[in-house]
């Protein structure tokens, strides 16, 4: 039994899903991979904030000695994103193979319907292997990419490869990118939350420009 002064602290009442730093505090580690894998996995996750999770989690791994209220390890944070986001996307993907089309007709929502558009579309402007990789780096897009993958029969290998490759380069690159600022900027914790809601603001930049592309498309073809 833990000893009453070593007593693990209790978890806090509310867990803020759409807030990195409130997912990170309430569960640390475990929470990384979990949080990926349903975001990338199931379509139920689309709203979790990937991108500011693995970013707030490497600002965390530098955030000064091992007993630091908060400090997260490095090795660890590694492994979890990885393999949350490695896992959750194949399983999307198997998902997509087994149930089809109507694992994604069923959804009422608007912005998993307007993701697997711009899904489907990034598949046919830019070929399997691009499209996987670019989509890791698109909010929503990446949630629903990998079950329209398997209903579309896009080879298993060429999948299992790219989205191994895509996943690693933006679990690793956003949480060696948040550790480097933490190592280089003295006590960058205090200005947390304005640096999340840049990192917020600047992945959905890619989503913004993706749906004006979209409807200049459109308005084009409507003319046409």
């Amino acid at each position: 039994m833990t000893p009453a002064h070593q007593a693990v602290p209790p978890l806090p009442l509310a867990v803020n899903l759409l807030d990195a730093q409130s997912l990170l505090t309430a569960f640390g580690t475990l929470g990384i991979a979990v949080v990926l894998f349903a975001e990338t996995g199931l379509l139920i996750g689309f709203f979790l904030p990937g991108d500011s999770l693995l970013f707030t989690a490497g600002l965390l791994c530098a955030g000064g000695p091992a007993t630091t209220p908060g400090h997260l390890a490095l090795g660890w944070v590694l492994l979890a994103s990885a393999a949350g986001a490695l896992a959750g996307a194949q399983t999307g993907y198997l998902l997509g193979r087994r149930a089809g089309p109507a694992l994604l007709s069923r959804t009422r929502s608007r912005r998993i319907g307007e993701g697997a558009a711009r899904a489907a579309d990034i598949l046919d402007r830019y070929g399997h292997a691009k499209a996987i990789v670019l989509a890791r780096f698109l909010p929503v897009v990446r949630t629903v990419l990998n079950p329209l993958a398997g209903a579309l029969a896009v080879p298993a290998r060429t999948f299992a490869l790219w989205q191994a490759v895509g996943g690693l380069v933006w679990t690793v690159g956003l949480v060696l990118a948040g550790y480097a600022l933490g190592a280089s900027v003295p006590d960058v914790d205090r200005y947390l939350l304005p640096i999340v809601a840049v990192i917020v603001v600047v992945s959905l930049v890619p989503v913004g420009l993706e749906l004006a592309r979209s409807r200049r498309r459109h308005r084009t073809g409507e003319g046409a």
